[in-house]
């Protein structure tokens, strides 16, 4: 495990000192306040339609950018001395990206009333809210765009100054259209807030102006996208599935318990979203490269049991403190008409624990480009989580839905262990050097 914390101090922490852990620094604060206003101003219904309309937004996002963000990342900082090539990947991406940008825009603007019907149900009518967002999605996928070429040419420090200047300018215009505009107000901030931060765009474009003239129709290649496409169906495929299966499984607590009772379960999955952010970005920025890196299981075999036995303690004592504080945590996040979500933290922190647990695992999947494997284990997991939500919360009401979650990632973990059994515990020849 030297290798690990060698690794985190020299490049770990440089990174998230620059940009990441920064960055979710703050969205966490920002996200702690907007928590407190919506349970104020809101109320637990509001929290349910926010959290519809928070999910679909994220589908669209990443459907807007073709899921390219992390591909981009990955190929502009490998061709980035090589004009040919970087003219070819920006090219293609930027095209791809304006495209689909802009026909999933037409699309979402003239199907604005079946959107609403399907996020907010019929009894809303909230259909003004997703004119707008298509309106300032292109928007969006442009910001993307340029952001994950800044980040392909390691510009971290001055993408961390435009970042935490888009994160406080939306705060600032979240809380005030929250105080003054409620439910209203709240909506819209949410899909307008993502695409105040063009700033990134126009900075990035201004000091990089010599990179647009690399942009150009004719150097879009097949070359390029084919490389990308398995970063893109595998980005797809998480960020699509996981925000729709949230809102059937939403959808079906307003019908069946109550819109107050999914405002409840909103309130507990954005909880959790705060306390998942620090891990998930310290496994993208050290698992990941690492993963990539190794060629023998025994080294994929102490990667593991070593993240295990030295994050997972640390992340093991980091929910049990949330637990045992839920009431005070519920009081500074909340207000006393969320008391209930008290009840739905022991599943939700357990299913957390599970998922972890897999994550460190299942980024082989990425590492070692098995797509297959990732692809047919992901529907997998949201088909079970669709499933056994649905039975559950039939069974035991509210409580059902954060049971169903620990029950998916449980049954997740299980697959996973299994599928690496050999790597993770089995004979390992001490000649062999290639072992998948």
């Amino acid at each position: 495990m030297k290798k690990f914390f060698n690794y985190i101090n020299s490049e770990v922490l440089v990174k998230a000192a620059n940009l990441n852990m920064a960055n979710i620094s703050i969205k966490i604060i920002a996200g702690i306040l907007i928590s407190k206003f919506i349970a104020v101003y809101i109320g637990p219904q509001g929290m349910a339609l926010l959290g519809n309309l928070r999910n679909f937004l994220r589908a669209l996002q990443s459907l807007s950018i073709s899921g390219l963000y992390k591909g981009v990342v990955k190929f502009v900082s490998q061709v980035k001395d090589d004009s040919v090539e970087l003219s070819k990947t920006l090219s293609t991406v930027f095209y791809l990206g304006f495209f689909s940008s802009m026909l999933l825009a037409f699309l979402c603007y003239y199907n604005a009333e079946l959107i609403n019907d399907i996020i907010f149900t019929e009894n809303y009518n909230y259909v003004y809210i997703i004119e707008t967002l298509a309106i300032v999605l292109p928007f969006y996928a442009l910001n993307m765009f340029t952001f994950s070429i800044m980040n392909g040419f390691s510009k971290h420090k001055y993408l961390l100054l435009i970042n935490i200047l888009g994160q406080i300018m939306g705060l600032l215009v979240t809380l005030l259209l929250i105080h003054q505009e409620n439910i209203n107000g709240a909506l819209l901030a949410m899909v307008i807030t993502p695409a105040l931060n063009l700033s990134i765009t126009l900075v990035g474009i201004a000091f990089r102006r010599n990179l647009m003239a690399s942009v150009k129709i004719t150097k879009i290649s097949l070359s390029v996208l084919n490389k990308l496409s398995p970063y893109m169906i595998m980005a797809l495929v998480g960020a699509i599935a996981l925000p729709i299966v949230t809102i059937i499984i939403r959808n079906y607590l307003i019908e069946e318990i109550g819109l107050k009772s999914a405002g409840y379960w909103t309130a507990m999955t954005r909880i959790s979203d705060y306390y998942l952010m620090f891990f998930n970005s310290m496994m993208a920025l050290y698992i990941l490269p690492r993963f990539s890196e190794i060629n023998s299981r025994l080294e994929f075999r102490k990667e593991v049991f070593s993240f295990y036995k030295t994050m997972m303690p640390a992340f093991l004592v980091l929910v049990l403190i949330i637990y045992f504080s839920r009431s005070l945590l519920i009081n500074i996040l909340f207000t006393e008409d969320f008391r209930p979500v008290e009840d739905l933290f022991g599943y939700q922190i357990l299913g957390d624990i599970a998922r972890v647990l897999s994550m460190v695992i299942a980024y082989q999947f990425l590492a070692k480009k098995m797509f297959t494997h990732f692809l047919i284990l992901e529907v997998f997991l949201f088909v079970i989580m669709y499933f056994s939500s649905i039975y559950l919360i039939d069974e035991f009401g509210l409580k059902g839905a954060v049971m169903g979650h620990c029950l998916s990632y449980f049954m997740y973990f299980g697959i996973i262990v299994l599928l690496f059994s050999s790597s993770l515990f089995g004979v390992i020849p001490e000649e062999e050097i290639d072992g998948y």
